[in-house]
C-alpha cells in the first residue's frame, strides 16, 4: 500500500508527530509513505495534486485548499483522508479580526464532508468534524510522542536554581506575554528562577530571567529534560480547545511536572496534584512553582507519574497499530468517483453567500 501525505513541510511539527511517527509501523506491514510539501505556486500545486492518482491512500494534512483545488484532489485521490490537529475552521487566539471565519468554516466543511475519513487530534476537534461528516468517518488519534526518545530529568536539589521550560513555535509566543505577571510573581518568590524558552525567536518579559535555547529537532528532548518544571498557558477560547497539547506531552515524557492553566488539553493531560498543578491566577502559579522548586522529591514523584501517563495513553507505540490499521481499512473504500459525487452534492447545497474564495 502506497500512502501519499500532502503536508506543509517535512520539518513541520504536525507532520513529524502525526504522520511520520507512524512510518515505521506502516513499513513493517509492507506499506510505504511518501511526503509531498504543498507548493504555494498554483501551477506547481496542481501538478502535485495529479500525483495523488498513483497513491492508494492520500492524506491531506491541515491545509484547507481552495474549493476548485479540493475538487481536483478529490477526483485524483482514490481514497482521501484529512488529518488535522488545530481549530483550522477559525482564526487563532491573537487575530485582530476575531476568531470566527465563515470562509475557513466553509472550506473545512467541504474538506471533511468529501473526505473518506477524517482524523482529529482531540475530542473537541473530532466533534467539530463530526458535525459536517458522517460520525463513523471521523476518528480520534491524539498527537503522540515516542517517550523512549526523551531522557529523564535529574531533578536537582532545592537551592541550586530552578529552571522552568517552555517550548513552542514563534507564532505561539504571545501566550508567554499574557502570562508575564504569573511568571514575574513566581520569580519574585523563587530566587534564581529561570525560564528556558526553546524556540527560534525569544521574548523579553519584565521580571523574568529568560534563557534563550534555539530549537533543534536533534536536541529538543535533552533541552527539555535539562529543566525542572514544564509550563503551558492557553487562552480560554475555541482556538485553544483545538490545540493537542504537544508541549505538555514533551514535558511529561521527560519526567517533568507541569504547571498549566486548566484549558483544553492542559486540563485533560495534566492531572492536578498527580502529574503537576493546575494554576490560573498569578498567585496560583507562584504557589505551584514555589512548591515544586522547594521539593525535588515532589518533582520526581510527579515527573514519574507524568512519564507513566504518556507511556500509557499518548505514546507512539500505543497508537501506531491503530493508525496503520485505520489507513489499511480505507484501502477498500469507495472509488474517487463516488466521493467526487459527494463533493458535487456539497457545492450544490452550499449557501452562495459564503465568501469561500478567501481564507482570511
Amino acid at each position: 500500500m502506497r500512502v501519499l501525505a500532502l503536508i506543509e513541510g517535512p520539518n513541520h511539527v504536525c507532520y513529524r508527530y502525526r504522520i511520520a511517527a507512524f512510518a515505521g509501523e506502516l513499513a513493517r506491514r509492507g506499506g510505504t509513505l511518501e511526503s509531498l510539501p504543498l507548493d504555494p505556486n498554483t501551477f506547481a500545486r496542481n501538478a502535485q495534486i495529479h500525483q495523488a492518482e498513483t497513491a492508494d491512500v492520500v492524506i491531506l494534512q491541515r491545509k484547507l485548499l481552495p474549493l476548485w483545488q479540493l475538487r481536483l484532489l478529490r477526483r485524483a485521490a482514490r481514497v482521501l483522508v484529512y488529518d488535522f490537529d488545530d481549530a483550522v475552521f477559525g482564526r487563532d487566539s491573537y487575530a485582530q479580526k476575531g476568531s470566527e471565519s465563515w470562509a475557513r468554516l466553509a472550506h473545512f466543511w467541504a474538506t471533511v464532508y468529501t473526505s473518506d475519513a477524517v482524523i482529529a487530534g482531540n475530542e473537541y476537534l473530532r466533534s467539530q468534524a463530526a458535525a459536517y461528516s458522517h460520525p463513523d468517518r471521523v476518528k480520534l488519534v491524539p498527537t503522540c510522542v515516542d517517550a523512549s526518545q526523551y531522557p529523564l530529568a535529574e531533578h536537582r536539589a532545592a537551592g541550586r536554581g530552578t529552571r522552568l521550560v517552555w517550548i513552542g513555535q514563534h507564532s505561539t509566543l504571545p501566550c508567554l506575554g499574557r502570562v508575564q505577571q504569573h511568571l514575574a510573581e513566581a520569580s519574585r518568590r523563587v530566587p534564581g528562577l529561570q525560564l528556558r524558552v526553546v524556540c527560534n525567536q525569544f521574548p523579553t518579559l519584565a521580571g523574568v530571567d529568560i534563557e534563550a535555547c534555539p530549537w533543534s529537532a536533534i536536541s529538543e528532548a535533552s533541552d527539555i529534560a535539562a529543566a525542572d518544571i514544564g509550563i503551558s498557558w492557553l487562552p480560554d477560547d475555541d482556538w485553544s480547545r483545538g490545540k493537542c497539547g504537544l508541549k505538555v506531552l514533551q514535558y511529561m515524557a521527560a519526567g517533568l511536572p507541569v504547571v498549566a492553566n486548566p484549558v483544553g488539553m492542559n486540563r485533560e493531560m495534566v492531572i492536578d496534584g498527580v502529574t503537576g498543578f493546575w494554576a490560573t491566577t498569578p498567585e496560583e502559579w507562584a504557589d505551584a512553582v514555589g512548591r515544586l522548586a522547594a521539593d525535588p522529591q515532589l518533582r520526581r514523584r510527579m515527573g514519574s507519574a507524568a512519564r507513566a501517563r504518556v507511556e500509557a495513553e499518548y505514546d507512539v507505540a500505543r497508537w501506531a497499530d491503530r493508525f496503520v490499521t485505520l489507513i489499511e481499512s480505507l484501502d477498500v473504500a469507495p472509488t474517487s468517483q463516488a466521493s467526487s459525487n459527494r463533493f458535487d452534492a456539497f457545492t450544490a447545497e452550499m449557501p452562495a453567500e459564503l465568501p469561500v474564495d478567501s481564507l482570511q
